[in-house]
């Protein structure tokens, strides 16, 4: 199916069910994950279902006596599987499709592979119920809205995570970005910082353009930072390792000593380039990073970053999602999820 990941193959190939994996996946206890697999009762209905759907997300065989219709296919699409935030959000989102008895269809936008069109044209050709849309073209401000418009006169229900557009009607779903710049321009504040830089994404995406412009009232408000050096104080450069190493060392010429990154990888890559310098994170710099992406709690030093709410918006991007697939009325408009600072070790107060 072209640049589309599924999850959901069965059969020939398939191992004997390891308990402990499916209890994970479904979110139970190997106790219960055990009484559906044999058939038991005294199980709740959606609890049954996610542990079946389970089955189908790993790959395993139903057992005969567990097969049943799925709801439908779920469409989720995604930019890639290299910065962990994203498998984050997907396995959330499927966990929940999975506890209403749908069965999710992961689609992922390989370098050289299909399009986001085109994986909706696969899905579409595949009969899917509806499409859950994360961090995708509707986030890149300079992307032609109508593709979307298209879609909803084809009648097939959308949601749309991180990432809002006016010109969109539909279910936006989104983490309070200018809050998050906020909350963390002022940890580092209150630890003494006055030099303080961001190094954020390409302003096209929403969700860099809104850190973007919360930053230089905030460093301006709470650091006492003159505007012109403000509005000098942001880097913009990709999401990744690298484009956090270079923004790093742009904002190290310039004096900072606190950095605030629009992701935790690109927060990596600042403490990179710190160390390349001799200095240290958190004695001479201090870094906060962006989404509390797993295992970033065990970098070295654990990361400062500012969290997600991954469980609660997933959950609010299905439910809308099954509300419009179930004929209710969603509302069409925005809504905004608080993060969540979550301090570390990579902060520290200033020196000298």
């Amino acid at each position: 199916m072209g640049g589309v990941t599924l999850f959901l193959a069965r059969g020939a190939e398939s191992s004997a069910p390891r308990l402990t994996d499916i209890a994970a996946q479904a979110g139970v206890s190997e106790a219960t994950a055990s009484r559906v697999l044999n058939g038991k009762p005294g199980v709740a209905p959606a609890t049954r279902r996610r542990v079946v759907a389970a089955l189908d997300v790993l790959g395993y065989d139903r057992p005969v006596r567990l097969n049943q219709r799925s709801a439908g296919l779920v469409g989720l699409v995604i930019p890639e599987l290299t910065n962990p935030i994203f498998p984050a959000f997907a396995q959330v989102i499927e966990q929940v499709l999975a506890g209403h008895g749908y069965t999710p269809v992961l689609c992922t936008q390989m370098p050289g592979g299909s399009t986001e069109d085109e994986l909706v044209e696969q899905l579409e050709d595949r009969g899917v119920t509806g499409i859950v849309f994360l961090s995708g073209l509707h986030a890149d401000t300079t992307a032609d809205p109508a593709r979307y418009h298209k879609l909803a006169s084809r009648r097939v229900p959308f949601v749309l995570v991180n990432g809002y557009n006016e010109h969109i009607k539909a279910c936006f779903v989104s983490s309070d970005d200018r809050s998050a710049v906020r909350m963390a321009v002022r940890h580092l504040a209150d630890l003494g910082h006055e030099r303080v830089g961001l190094a954020v994404g390409p302003t096209r995406f929403v969700p860099s353009r809104r850190k973007t412009e919360e930053f230089a009232p905030a460093v301006r408000s709470l650091c006492g930072t003159p505007p012109d050096e403000a509005e000098q104080s942001v880097e913009r450069t990709l999401f990744t390792v690298e484009g956090g190493h270079a923004a790093g060392a742009a904002l190290l010429d310039r004096g900072c000593t606190g950095i605030v990154c629009g992701s935790d990888l690109m927060a990596l890559g600042v403490i990179r380039a710190v160390r390349e310098r001799g200095l240290e994170v958190p004695r001479d710099v201090s870094v906060i990073g962006f989404d509390d992406s797993p295992l970033i709690a065990f970098t070295d030093p654990p990361l400062t970053t500012v969290r997600q709410p991954v469980q609660a918006m997933a959950t609010a991007a299905v439910g809308a999602l099954l509300e419009e697939i179930g004929g209710s009325p969603v509302q069409r408009a925005e809504f905004v999820f608080q993060p969540e600072l979550v301090v570390r070790g990579s902060t520290a107060r200033r020196q000298g």
